[in-house]
């Protein structure tokens, strides 16, 4: 009898647990087309295709380009993880706003789909190799891919954005939602040099047994001094433990001089906080102050 209800109770915690798991997850839907497919009165649009080393990840890139002459020194860039997504956000009015401003260049880093999220791809692409074999629910088996994908984001895909838009370098920014965010954060630690300004929106902090929190506790990277860090957050009920942790890191990362902020926005849970977040990041990388979406 016992026994029978170990299992029920077992069987029970695992369907919460994956009701839980599934609930997080986005609803994929094919997207129709973007605005670079549309057209824009402000920027025009280019486009490429990347394969990962092990030819088991197919990316597609957009670099979105403000129209007329760039300064000399070149436009600060917003690197945008999740470009599929991304470029699904992007609107006309956005792009006109911008262009009165910095007029940044915009590079999406995506995949060859049709859907806003390719999730196995992203889950190998974003995660760092976590320290101990995790629990299959949370996909760590099959992320560590980091390393990789961080040296064709910064081997192949920037140099070939480079060549179609003028871009300083001293004003890259790289931005990442989720598992995103989890990347911004391993490419901060590993990379500090290659963005100026790093964005990680409800970075996925308990991923790995909080690897995050545990590296953070350790840097020793003289390079990181000073350098700017924004944390997002919404503080909607669900997300109550994602707060906890980022505020643990944001802690942890000044005792060691680093510029970290930590933003919340009010009632918003894990989902919305990839639009609310990177409408806000471009609007920052273009200097205007925050003005909704």
């Amino acid at each position: 009898m016992k026994r029978h209800l170990r299992r029920l109770l077992s069987s029970a915690l695992l369907f919460i647990s994956v009701v839980g798991l599934c609930q997080a997850q986005p609803v994929l839907k094919p997207l129709g087309p973007n605005i670079a497919d549309t057209g824009s009165a402000w920027y025009h649009f280019r486009s490429a295709t990347f394969d990962s080393a092990d030819k088991q990840r197919h990316y597609k890139v957009w670099v979105a380009i403000p129209n007329g002459d760039a300064p000399r020194a070149g436009r600060p860039a917003l690197v945008m993880l999740d470009g599929n997504a991304a470029m699904s956000k992007l609107s006309e009015a956005l792009l006109g706003r911008i262009a009165k401003a910095k007029a940044p260049v915009l590079v999406a880093v995506g995949y060859q789909t049709a859907l806003p999220f390719d999730i196995p791809s992203r889950t190998r692409d974003y995660t760092p190799v976590a320290p101990v074999s995790g629990h299959a629910i949370y996909k760590e088996d099959q992320g560590g891919g980091s390393v990789a994908f961080r040296q064709l984001l910064l081997e192949s895909i920037l140099p070939w954005a480079e060549s179609q838009a003028r871009i300083n370098r001293n004003e890259l920014s790289l931005w990442g939602h989720s598992y995103g965010g989890l990347f911004v954060l391993d490419t901060f630690y590993s990379a500090p040099e290659r963005f100026r300004n790093y964005y990680a929106a409800s970075a996925s902090l308990g991923w790995g047994n909080d690897i995050m929190l545990d590296r953070a506790r350790t840097l020793s990277h003289t390079a990181l001094a000073g350098k700017p860090l924004q944390l997002d957050e919404g503080d909607g009920q669900s997300n109550m433990p994602a707060q906890d942790k980022n505020a643990q890191l944001v802690e942890i990362l000044k005792q060691k001089g680093i510029d970290a902020n930590y933003r919340v926005y009010p009632g918003l849970t894990h989902g919305p906080m990839f639009d609310v977040s990177l409408l806000q990041t471009i609007n920052a990388v273009a200097g205007i102050a925050d003005v909704g979406q």
